[in-house]
């Protein structure tokens, strides 16, 4: 991933639309030469209010046993389920605080850095989200840049940004796998509440999206299974399919949240 901080293009000349970041520009050492950020441990208030974050595969483990795993949209991008409700993360904090214990994806780490296309140039360079809150304009604990380089701190987060879209990459592959064996079935979560006299009520559907079939990949042949070992990809798609048991939980969770009685002000 090439960053020309001499001569990055205006932002008007950037294609493309990423998830949280709203005013996308360039890195540059005269633009940012004073832009810095503090060190702190509630960096994520700006995924408060998103119930999903797109997950690498190389990341299901992890994030396997803190939220269910989903493949969703057109391009069947996987997703941490991170709440059920639109607007409502049930793991990060208005003030950007991650439950503790919790694994945070690097699509959350990356940020207010990420890799953007010109168009005019046919090459990929490092932006920063002008717009993010954790920006200093001043003396700061760490700074973009130092004398007009970029600083260890910038470049550290220069070579996340490279490691980010060499994984996407690898995620990519992985996904065609999957679509090419015609492993992935539409999905939904239902729930079925209690009515006030105890009996069960109406299914509802929680959610709506794509998960690997266990019928078709039982199906598979004893040489694509090997396949799908030998290349990693069949201990990605157990991640997956036991991150659903999850649901439950999240499920739990959001009743506790949404029936609890309202704490009543201090007089």
């Amino acid at each position: 991933m090439a960053t020309d901080t001499s001569s990055a293009p205006p932002p008007a000349m950037l294609s493309g639309k990423v998830m949280f970041y709203e005013q996308p520009e360039p890195l540059d050492p005269v633009r940012h030469a004073n832009l810095g950020m503090n060190r702190t441990d509630r960096p994520y208030s700006f995924a408060a209010h998103s119930h999903f974050v797109p997950l690498h595969v190389g990341e299901f483990g992890n994030a396997s046993v803190c939220y269910p795993i989903i493949f969703a949209g057109p391009e069947r991008m996987p997703m941490a389920v991170m709440g059920l409700q639109a607007n409502s993360n049930l793991f990060v904090s208005e003030d950007g605080l991650l439950r503790p214990g919790y694994y945070a994806p690097s699509f959350l780490r990356r940020y207010p850095f990420v890799g953007a296309r010109d168009d005019a140039s046919s090459r990929v360079i490092v932006c920063i989200d002008r717009a993010s809150n954790l920006w200093i304009d001043g003396k700061a604990d760490v700074n973009l840049f130092e004398n007009g380089e970029a600083s260890e701190f910038t470049k550290s987060c220069v070579d996340f940004c490279s490691r980010f879209d060499a994984d996407r990459t690898v995620t990519d592959s992985f996904v065609k796998q999957l679509r090419d064996l015609d492993l992935l079935d539409p999905q939904q979560t239902m729930f079925t509440p209690n009515l006030p006299d105890g009996t069960p009520g109406e299914p509802q559907m929680v959610a709506d999206y794509y998960a690997v079939s266990r019928d078709k990949l039982n199906a598979l042949s004893v040489d694509q299974i090997i396949g799908l070992r030998d290349n990693g990809a069949l201990t990605q798609i157990y991640a997956h399919l036991t991150s659903l048991f999850g649901w439950d939980k999240l499920l739990a969770e959001t009743l506790a949240i949404t029936s609890a009685p309202p704490v009543a002000a201090n007089a």
